[in-house]
């Protein structure tokens, strides 16, 4: 399973706390680190307002807007470069959550990235995820708040396009005759990743509904993978367990800093736990194929019983259930032969406790 890192805006606006999560995400054991670039002028209006769990963390009021918090969040462009850079050189993959298309395509034009995350607030976004599609990256695409006709149309617009000419209208009749089309589903096993997502922070546990993960991948024939909003590495390991490809996980330095997603977030020693459990977990799950393993081989002889002599018996002597017996011993027949010489005369004179042979 690969592991994202949310960093997200947990660095309140501060590129050197973003290289520190890089940093403390890299010697957790994540694959990646993903950020959120966005532009607060082309991503809010003044009438927007704060959600019920944004004001919860930040003490605001109900009906505080979005503007002022985003804002104080939103990094430079420079600052990517910088980070991507961080990334590089702690050994961990460089990602982002581009908010629209203008971030979007610097994201592919100036930081050179090919696969990119769209977050569920984008989801319905189609004009994000054609432009996507028509520059042909990888996407990883969360898909909180939606159903399964939701996700058809967004898979639509991506096949579109992927798959369409550059004069061709996008329209939702088109999206979903690209859905339909016979090269759809390649390109969408290929280049689109789903995650099952409930946008809440955190998210209740009745909330999760994690059966979700292998029903999206049988409706839709694609890797599906989890992000995580719920307190804990419970869900995520359940996650995995129910067939989740990647995991994405918010991660801050300290719960208690001010921003709307810290509350919501693990500290780096949590994350480092939950990565170690999630790589054992990956061991533990094998590859399902019921045989005894090397680890337990050398105890076989050990715990497994052989026939041997109830009593003292007698060569030509019957063998019965009543003077064969099966116990812990060394050497012998395996005890699954038990039946085969019942009825016989025996061959020769055994002792009490002599392995039948």
């Amino acid at each position: 399973m690969l592991v994202i890192a949310e960093a997200g805006v947990n660095h309140n606006g501060n590129s050197k706390i973003a290289c520190e999560l890089i940093r403390a995400s890299a010697e957790a054991g994540a694959d990646f680190v993903k950020f959120q670039i966005f532009k607060t002028d082309r991503l809010v209006t003044a009438a927007a307002t704060q959600a019920s769990y944004q004001q919860r963390n930040l003490g605001a009021p109900e009906g505080q807007g979005q503007s002022a918090m985003l804002r104080a969040l939103e990094l430079e462009d420079k600052a990517f470069f910088e980070l991507k850079r961080e990334c590089e050189r702690n050994g961990v993959r460089f990602m982002a959550t581009p908010f629209d298309i203008g971030s979007a395509m610097f994201q592919i034009d100036e930081l050179g990235d090919d696969l990119i995350k769209v977050g569920s607030g984008d989801f319905d976004n189609l004009p994000l995820l054609v432009a996507l599609g028509r520059r042909g990256v990888n996407v990883i695409l969360s898909s909180g708040m939606s159903t399964l006709g939701d996700i058809e149309m967004a898979l639509g617009a991506m096949a579109f396009g992927y798959l369409a000419g550059a004069q061709e209208a996008p329209s939702p009749a088109a999206f979903l005759d690209a859905y339909g089309a016979g090269e759809a589903r390649a390109v969408l096993r290929e280049k689109v990743t789903l995650l099952h997502c409930t946008t809440e922070y955190p998210a209740p546990w009745e909330s999760l509904n994690l059966r979700a993960i292998p029903a999206m991948a049988r409706a839709f024939g694609i890797d599906v993978g989890y992000s995580d909003h719920s307190a804990g590495s419970e869900a995520a390991l359940a996650a995995y367990v129910l067939g989740a490809t990647m995991l994405e996980k918010h991660v801050t330095l300290d719960r208690t800093m001010p921003g709307p997603d810290h509350k919501a977030s693990m500290e780096p020693a949590e994350l480092a736990a939950m990565i170690g459990q999630i790589r054992n977990l990956g061991k533990a799950l094998g590859d399902g194929i019921k045989c005894a393993k090397p680890a337990e081989i050398a105890n076989k002889a050990i715990a497994r019983k052989a026939p041997v002599a109830a009593r003292a018996i007698r060569a030509g002597e019957m063998l019965t259930e009543e003077n064969v017996t099966l116990k812990r011993t060394m050497g012998g027949l395996p005890a699954i032969r038990f039946y085969d010489f019942l009825g016989r005369p025996s061959p020769r004179d055994f002792a009490a406790d002599e392995a039948i042979s």
